[in-house]
């Protein structure tokens, strides 16, 4: 609880002055976005290697990390003033956290962190986007849990065939933190399919066949 609310402060100063959170924000830093992320651990299996794609201010990455000490947490995001501003942060509130600095697409960022057991998101991209970016990091069997809002089912509909394409199951929603935040949080939970294969991979066989 201290090193979470020294986050949540990070996040109405720094994080505000430096505009990874809106301002009018500020006034609801812990509910709708420390505790909103934090929760999301209830769909985290024990001792995962969890791998957040465009972390921007840290979310869900290090709530989670706060939550779960047992987790292996890493921090993907492009800007390079995000990723100054999370080493400070993360040095400040001295967990084990990596941060790189890259895109989930990017072959040299996949071939670091590809077999992840998770690969969270939040608010970075459409669904059928998102898949293709954070499936290939997954082992088979791995999940995907996307923190969306109240759109999530319509989404779903709309990508249920482009997550398939991209190697994933069926998505489903989960809400996590019942009882304990209101509203709770809208998950969008994808398992990669078990023998799914990277699509580079695969182009690079029939390539060599």
């Amino acid at each position: 609880m201290p090193a979470a609310r020294r986050f949540a402060e990070h996040l109405a100063t720094s994080g505000v002055e430096r505009g990874l959170i809106g301002p009018r924000e500020a006034p609801r830093i812990w509910e709708r976005h420390v505790l909103n992320c934090a929760v999301v651990a209830e769909l985290v299996p024990h001792g995962a290697r969890l791998v957040d794609v465009g972390s921007g201010a840290g979310l869900p990455g290090i709530p989670l990390a706060l939550a779960r000490p047992d987790l292996t947490v890493v921090l993907v995001e492009p800007l390079a003033r995000r990723v100054d501003w999370l080493r400070e942060v993360i040095a400040d509130l001295g967990v084990a956290i990596e941060v790189e600095r890259g895109r989930a697409e990017e072959n040299v960022v996949r071939r670091r962190w590809e077999g992840a057991d998770v690969v969270t998101a939040r608010a970075v991209a459409p669904l059928a986007r998102l898949a293709g970016w954070s499936l290939p990091l997954l082992r088979p069997g791995g999940i995907m849990l996307a923190v969306k809002g109240a759109s999530a089912a319509e989404e779903i509909e709309r990508d249920a065939a482009a997550v398939r394409k991209a190697g994933g199951g069926a998505p489903r929603i989960a809400r996590c933190g019942v009882g304990v935040i209101d509203p709770p949080s809208t998950v969008v939970v994808v398992e990669r399919a078990r023998g799914a294969d990277r699509p580079d991979r695969s182009r690079r066989r029939r390539g060599q066949a």
